[in-house]
């Protein structure tokens, strides 16, 4: 089994172009920028299965709490825009969510490799939040996280 990387804190935090749930390009940088925020990147397997909807309905529910406190939450998936759409819209999703279907952005901070399930090794996306400050330094990374108690844990950790 090989380790993907894993990005810490004081890392450069890569920046992407991808996606949102209409089609329009979303930069990392940019947001970073134009927010004046922090940003909480959470990687997610995929759109509508149950841990991911439980996460991303998590994040939904505290999103004013993280905003007040600074942070931007952002979810990114091996997602099409379409699937993501009808994500959001099922769920009144109220941040963006990001689709990478070559995986490129997923590869780059550790979030795909190869990973257990249910004993077997498999490729796939590994549920990851990396927070990214206003600088694109990593401030913390979490890997392996599960759906369930994961927003309460970052919240707990940011002291948002």
């Amino acid at each position: 089994m090989s380790e993907p990387i894993r990005l810490a804190p004081g890392d450069q935090a890569p920046d992407f172009t991808l996606p949102d749930a209409d089609g329009k390009p979303v930069t990392l940088s940019e947001v970073l920028a134009e927010t004046g925020k922090n940003v909480v990147l959470y990687f997610y397997p995929a759109a509508m299965t149950p841990g991911c909807t439980t996460e991303s309905c998590d994040f939904r529910d505290n999103l004013r709490d993280f905003d007040s406190a600074g942070f931007t939450v952002l979810g990114l998936s091996p997602d099409t825009p379409d699937r993501l759409a009808a994500f959001r819209d099922k769920e009144e999703l109220t941040f963006p969510l990001l689709g990478d279907p070559e995986k490129e952005t997923l590869r780059a901070y550790g979030a795909f490799g190869d990973k257990k399930n249910y004993g077997r090794l498999v490729q796939g996306v590994i549920r990851s939040t990396v927070v990214v400050g206003t600088d694109r330094r990593v401030t913390r990374a979490f890997y392996n996280v599960k759906a369930t108690g994961h927003v309460a844990r970052i919240r707990r950790e940011l002291g948002v």
